[in-house]
């Protein structure tokens, strides 16, 4: 058989693999104007920068003859698999993507998306959390998903207000203290 038909590794097709964070069926893809800016920056440094970098290296190793044993050629292949299926995926998520700005919230004393909010646990800590969309979690920076259960637990609430959390060790319960956003 010619080599033209076979693969030339055991992994499967891009395709095949999941989403890295796929959205649970019926929930919007929200995102922060300067998280969904984050994802067209990327996108675009990996369409003009990072890919024909790697085009140019694969070309150059495909021309040096004996693709099997070539490691610039077969680092070169994955690594453009790799950019592939990332700008696949943030094509799919800018495409879905549902821009909502912060500062443009005119119900201030609720929680809803983009709020940052400080609340109390029942141990007496406090912590703050800023709720933005799925691709945009940081916990160093406390950004957290809305679709979260802390954030889930805490949408529509006030000042004041004690909210149910689930949580890995059982339901807590959580005073929110503070709501506040951007601008």
């Amino acid at each position: 058989m010619s080599k033209a038909f076979t693969r030339e590794n055991d992994t499967p097709d891009d395709d095949d693999l999941d989403d890295p964070a796929p959205l649970p069926q019926g929930f919007k893809n929200y995102m922060t104007p300067p998280g969904f800016q984050r994802m067209q920056e990327e996108l675009r440094h990996l369409l003009r920068v990072e890919r024909p970098k790697v085009v140019e290296v694969v070309s150059w190793a495909a021309g040096n003859g004996d693709r099997s044993e070539n490691g610039d050629y077969l680092y070169g292949k994955k690594r453009l698999r790799e950019i592939d299926r990332r700008i696949r995926f943030l094509n799919k998520r800018l495409e879905s993507a549902v821009v909502v700005n912060p500062q443009d919230q005119k119900n201030r004393e609720q929680i809803f998306f983009g709020a940052t909010v400080t609340y109390a646990r029942e141990d007496g800590s406090e912590n703050t959390i800023t709720i933005v969309g799925a691709d945009e979690v940081d916990p160093d920076r406390g950004h957290v998903s809305w679709i979260s259960p802390i954030a889930r637990a805490l949408l529509k609430a006030r000042e004041g207000d004690m909210v149910d959390v689930r949580t890995p060790a059982g339901m807590e319960q959580v005073e929110v203290l503070e709501i506040r956003y951007a601008g």
